[in-house]
């Protein structure tokens, strides 16, 4: 059993959203094997609640209090300092300090870190744990740089700056880094041709699914009555991040309405917490309903028609596909939202670019029973097969604790 330090920027529980899924199921999977002391942020009040049932993972937790405002404030000196604003915005006296007593008290045989704005807080030296694995789980300069494309003056300064600055920071914990991981192989592949230097000590490990949490014959439908209105299409996600927010945008500009053409009462359900202002506007509409925060998101994949994913910018593995699949629910999704899980169109998931006409008759083809009834069926036996969280971490400890590869 060994010593280990993990870091995290966002308290990784409960496993409700992209990052907090991977971090807490590999949290839980380190914490079964080894003594894991946990340092991380609170950036929502609501979450405070939390830290409670996430000291049965642990030996031992700290967490620090985010407030976005003053990180915003703070994250400006990253301009001055030559770095990315992320650093800066993840920057803390208390979490220093609680890392350096830790490492004093109880040297570590491993850190893992979870996103490179983290790694600030793994020291150099003699203080430094054995082996130091750094999960970028994304490229996220390259989606900083998406980003940039997309606005003009001064966001697309700042964010083309992010992604150069950002792309530099992430090369040089590489460096420092025993291992260096990313959600998917292309983006472990497009990390490669980006910082050749540390090629080699660069791998993929995937996101699982949580199979007999999501599986649809343990949930019952929400709003399941005979009179609701049919059919159902849902979209799950964090509803403040800008990539979900374009995408279900389009989708009621340019699909939807197309949708209610054939089918009159159909709805669209937007699953997911902190909707922002765009994303509110859109429950005036007919048909459409914003739900905000919900205690659990099965109920409303099981009671879907169809499930809808189509993005525009999207990186790694996307959570929210692989849990509608494993519901056993047709999934109706752009080439960007399925990186890395490698569905076959037509089989197990129905693809379609980002052109109204070809994704609403996508779309509409989920509709059909004869059509979206095998592919729902043939989605969860796939994500079964490929996507479980157990043999997906089973070689996370060769990653960790593999000799050589140290700095």
């Amino acid at each position: 059993m060994a010593e280990v330090l993990f870091l995290c920027q966002r308290i990784p529980f409960p496993p409700n959203k992209g990052d907090k899924i991977r971090s807490f199921n590999i949290l839980r999977h380190l914490a079964e094997r080894h003594t894991v002391r946990v340092g991380s942020f609170v950036d929502d009040p609501a979450d405070w609640q939390y830290a409670e049932p996430l000291k049965a993972h642990c030996a031992e937790l700290f967490l620090a209090p985010l407030t976005r405002r003053w990180a915003t404030l703070r994250s400006a000196s990253g301009l001055i300092d030559d770095l990315p604003l992320s650093v800066p915005f993840y920057r803390d006296r208390r979490l220093a300090a609680w890392v350096a007593r830790t490492l004093a008290r109880t040297p570590a045989d491993a850190v893992f870190v979870f996103s490179s704005a983290m790694a600030q807080y793994v020291p150099e030296g003699p203080m430094r744990p054995r082996r130091f694995a750094m999960d970028f789980v994304d490229v996220d300069a390259m989606k900083w740089a998406a980003y940039a494309e997309t606005k003009h003056g001064a966001a697309g300064w700042i964010y083309r700056r992010e992604a150069r600055k950002l792309l530099a920071h992430d090369r040089r914990v590489a460096e420092r880094a025993d291992i260096s991981l990313f959600v998917s192989d292309r983006e472990a592949e497009l990390f490669r041709g980006l910082a050749p230097e540390s090629a080699g000590r660069v791998h993929a490990l995937s996101n699982g699914v949580d199979s007999a949490y999501f599986d649809p014959g343990q949930v019952g439908s929400a709003d399941a009555t005979a009179s609701s209105p049919r059919p159902r299409l849902v979209f799950t996600g964090a509803m403040d991040y800008w990539p979900n927010v374009e995408a279900v945008v389009w989708f009621a500009d340019h699909i939807l309405p197309g949708v209610q053409a054939r089918h009159p009462e159909a709805r669209f359900q937007i699953v997911g917490l902190n909707p922002d202002k765009r994303v509110q506007e859109l429950a005036g509409r007919p048909g459409i309903e914003v739900t905000g925060r919900v205690p659990d998101v099965r109920p409303y994949l099981a009671g879907a028609d169809a499930v809808v994913a189509p993005m525009g910018i999207a990186r790694g593995i996307q959570n929210k596909i692989l849990e509608a699949m494993a519901m056993a629910r047709p999934v109706v999704v752009s080439p960007e939202g399925l990186e890395g899980i490698a569905a076959a169109d037509g089989r197990e998931v129905l693809t379609a670019e980002r052109e109204p006409a070809a994704f609403l008759a996508r779309t509409l083809a989920a509709l059909d029973p004869a059509t979206s009834h095998p592919i729902a069926a043939a989605a969860r036996a796939f994500v079964l097969e490929r996507f479980s969280w157990d043999s997906t971490l089973d070689r996370l400890d060769r990653h960790i604790f593999a000799n050589g590869g140290g700095n």
